[in-house]
């Protein structure tokens, strides 16, 4: 019986809607809408709320939404995995590789069984051998860009397969007829951010395994003696996070039509800070996948903001540096 009813009573603690300060919650919501107004005033003559561009920002996002999610479970259970941007990039050149060799189907199998390698990896580091899994993903993150440099020469490997590009990433799910004779495309990459975030939500406020992440988090200590595996709760949800840069690679390369090392270069900054914005906490315990998909969105509408505004690269590396800042700081702020 405790084994039920303590993990409960210890995540409604950690991430309950009673604690002081849970208002902060929906900073995320709060600022998308006013980021979204103020580029729509300031843009609106360059095209910021055309249906187009902002379905341009739904596709450009998908990946680290999908990657967000994970990330959520991670950092709620007191973990994080820096490796998710290299993962996705390996998995883009296995995929890639593995579908010119056997088809679409051992291409897939292939994607996934090596993120799940990845994914093994960095949990028997982290939860057997004792390395903090900052130091294990930070190595990972090496070896998985090495190993898809390695086996590609550095060069973009073809995918020729028009199917595997439109189901992963490149397709339209329908096409709606609007004023003025013109079509507007419905990605499907909508469609994969709607059900890995339909289904990361039900798991992590719905399951037992989502209430045990967060006992995890929230006072691991606590929740070993309640009887939970704490040990194991780690590992699955490196694996689990592996497993969807697996797809965020596939989805990459679906929708370049290619397998590239480069792909997904940089994510893990974007991906954290989409979940610590949306609402997960840094130091475990607290976790919202919704919010890392709104965190994800506004990231995404930001860097859409600054390009329709012609800021250089350079410009909008610095605004992403100061979203990381603002991330840490409102954890922080969560901590106290």
């Amino acid at each position: 019986m405790a084994d039920t009813i303590t993990p409960v009573a210890i995540t409604e603690k950690a991430s309950g809607p009673a604690r002081p300060g849970a208002w902060r919650q929906y900073i995320v919501y709060l600022g998308f809408v006013l980021i979204f107004l103020f580029f729509a005033v300031t843009l609106s003559h360059k095209g910021f709320l055309d249906s187009t561009n902002l379905l341009n920002i739904v596709r450009q996002t998908a990946m680290i939404s999908i990657m967000a999610m994970a990330m959520t479970y991670v950092l709620s259970a007191g973990e994080i995995d820096l490796s998710v941007g290299s993962t996705a990039g390996l998995v883009s050149v296995a995929t890639a590789m593995a579908i010119d060799i056997g088809g679409v189907p051992f291409g897939i199998l292939a994607g996934l069984a090596t993120g799940l390698a990845v994914g093994i990896v960095n949990g028997v580091l982290t939860t057997r051998i004792g390395i903090p899994s900052f130091l294990t993903t930070l190595a990972m993150m090496g070896v998985a860009k090495g190993t898809a440099m390695w086996i590609s020469g550095t060069k973009a490997v073809p995918i020729l397969s028009s199917g595997y590009s439109w189901f992963f990433g490149g397709g339209n799910i329908a096409s709606i007829p609007m004023p003025g004779g013109w079509m507007l495309n419905i990605p499907i990459l909508l469609l994969w951010t709607l059900f890995f975030g339909a289904l990361g939500h039900i798991v992590l406020r719905k399951t037992t395994f989502g209430r045990r992440v967060l006992a995890t988090g929230g006072n691991e200590t606590a929740a070993r003696y309640s009887g939970i595996n704490t040990a194991g709760i780690k590992f699955r949800v490196l694996v689990l996070m592996s497993l969807a840069a697996a797809v965020a690679g596939m989805l990459y390369a679906g929708r370049l039509q290619s397998g590239r090392f480069q792909l997904g270069e940089g994510d893990e900054l974007s991906v954290i800070a989409a979940a610590v914005l949306g609402g997960t906490s840094l130091f475990g315990g607290a976790g919202t996948v919704v919010g890392s998909i709104m965190g994800a969105l506004m990231i995404g509408l930001i860097n859409n903001g600054l390009i329709l505004m012609g800021l250089e690269f350079s410009q909008q590396l610095i605004a992403r540096g100061a979203i990381i800042i603002i991330a840490v700081a409102i954890s922080q702020s969560r901590k106290r």
